[in-house]
């Protein structure tokens, strides 16, 4: 997918830049923990769901869910149901399990894309992997898009090896599209042409956090929560994120600030 010039570059004058970071692969005691701890993200779902009854509603524009490497659209299923509760037209990526960047798998996105778009912009919300999809279809189609939301997506990363999920990316890797690799450094490239928010966490258990965030701006953020890798659509604080950010209205972008009483449930951010 090729990347598309766009507007330079400013960070906001009290947020200086992240340092680039070599990262390494997380630890292996949240790698371990990972099942564990996404159960634990299911029952904190499940016991606040009285509580996500007050999320911002929507104004029912169409939003698409890409799944991570390996998932299929079971895994978002739950979050998409969350969002079309909220009042979203909301689609899952309907392309089978998520093996990479497959033929099929790119070629799918961006057809979907072309079709949603049609009536109007899309909001694109992307765990793991698919944050990495959903960023390079927006560099490539930013007319089609209405902001991008990452979920643990380690778009930022610069060497595979950094993440757990590596074997697994390379065994496959045989099945993906010619010059298919992942991203440049997101350092190298222009800067990113929709509003964009990084959902983070730094007990991650997959992905090194440090290849998750990039440096915030006027239409950019990274907001840390607390969750496993594998809790991504099950967290109820990620929810909230995600309901507050789609609740927006177009073309009236703030970065995101927890309501009164919910500060806690969100670290601070890198």
């Amino acid at each position: 997918m090729t990347a598309v010039p766009s507007d330079a570059y400013f960070p906001l004058p009290d947020e200086p830049p992240l340092p680039l970071v070599e990262g390494q692969a997380p630890s292996l005691l949240w790698y371990l923990t990972e099942p564990t701890r996404a159960a634990v993200d299911i029952g904190q779902f499940a016991a606040t769901r009285q509580l996500l009854r007050a999320a911002p509603s929507g104004d029912g524009h169409q939003v698409m869910v890409l799944p991570g490497l390996g998932a299929s659209d079971g895994s978002t299923s739950v979050l998409r149901r969350f969002l079309a509760k909220l009042g979203y037209d909301v689609h899952g990526w309907g392309l089978g399990r998520n093996i990479g960047p497959t033929v099929p798998a790119v070629q799918g996105i961006r057809a979907q894309l072309r079709e949603l778009g049609r009536a109007d912009k899309v909001s694109i919300i992307g765990w793991s992997l698919g944050g990495i999809f959903a960023r390079e279809i927006a560099r490539e189609h930013p007319e089609l898009v209405r902001q991008v939301i990452t979920l643990g997506s380690p778009y930022a990363m610069t060497d595979m090896k950094h993440t757990r999920a590596n074997p697994a990316y390379q065994l496959l890797s045989r099945f993906y599209t010619a010059g298919a690799a992942h991203p440049p450094p997101e350092h190298s490239r222009p800067a990113f042409p929709v509003p964009a928010t990084s959902v983070y966490s730094k007990t991650d258990g997959i992905v090194p956090w440090q290849g998750c965030v990039s440096d915030p701006g006027p239409r950019a953020e990274n907001v840390a929560v607390s969750c496993s890798h594998l809790g991504f659509g099950y967290n109820p604080s990620v929810m909230w994120v995600v309901a507050d950010r789609l609740s927006q209205p177009y073309g009236y972008w703030r970065p995101f600030a927890p309501p009164p009483g919910m500060a806690n449930m969100y670290p601070k951010a890198a």
